[in-house]
């Protein structure tokens, strides 16, 4: 019973974290321009947060839930000034491979932290959670120890994407001279921008 919670939760996570949205594109330009350590650790921040609201659904928390989808907008908000520094920083970040200058190191707990803050803001992952869960009834663990085992899936299935990516992307380094690599720095950052104008848009007209 335990390892089919498992298998399904797993599954959950991977549904949710595979689709490309700004968390994708970030990791994906972390591990072009710092390595596959350093994309992965970014996406255990996204696998983490994807962690806590399986648990909010999995231990049946169902205040702490809805308390979160009555802060959507604050956090839309928030997510979206975030992601429109972070896109500012990304559009003016020099690539790995000049030489000449000093190019600015991304610590692992600033990759992990930063991913982590940006998806549990992000209102799409909260929204996401609360519907799948909803479409279970409510979940599908009865005791402790399979809601634990749910929250186990749900970060197994989402970090395990995020290293196939990490590794897939990393992978590329090697292939892609400076000039690219300044122009997938400027479009990442652009892309986040206009995805933050979007989410911030979405709560004026709401």
């Amino acid at each position: 019973m335990e390892s089919l919670l498992f298998f399904k939760a797993a599954l959950i996570g991977l549904s949710i974290a595979a689709p490309v949205g700004p968390i994708g594109l970030l990791c994906m330009q972390r591990s072009l321009g710092h390595g596959a350590w350093i994309g992965f650790l970014s996406g255990l921040g996204a696998a983490s947060a994807d962690a806590c609201y399986g648990a909010l659904g999995a231990f049946g928390v169902s205040a702490i839930t809805q308390t979160f989808v009555a802060l959507a907008q604050p956090l839309a908000w928030a997510g979206g000034l975030f992601l429109t520094v972070m896109g500012l920083r990304l559009w003016r970040t020099v690539p790995a491979t000049t030489t000449g200058t000093t190019v600015a190191t991304l610590s692992a707990p600033v990759a992990f932290a930063s991913v982590f803050a940006l998806t549990l803001t992000n209102p799409l992952t909260i929204l996401s959670f609360v519907a799948v869960f909803a479409s279970l009834g409510g979940g599908m663990a009865t005791t402790p120890a399979a809601a634990a085992w749910m929250v186990a899936g749900v970060f197994t299935g989402s970090a395990l994407w995020w290293l196939a990516l990490a590794i897939g992307v990393a992978a590329l380094r090697q292939r892609i001279d400076l000039r690219w690599r300044w122009r997938i720095n400027r479009a990442t950052g652009l892309v986040l921008m206009g995805m933050a104008a979007w989410q911030m848009g979405r709560v004026l007209v709401a």
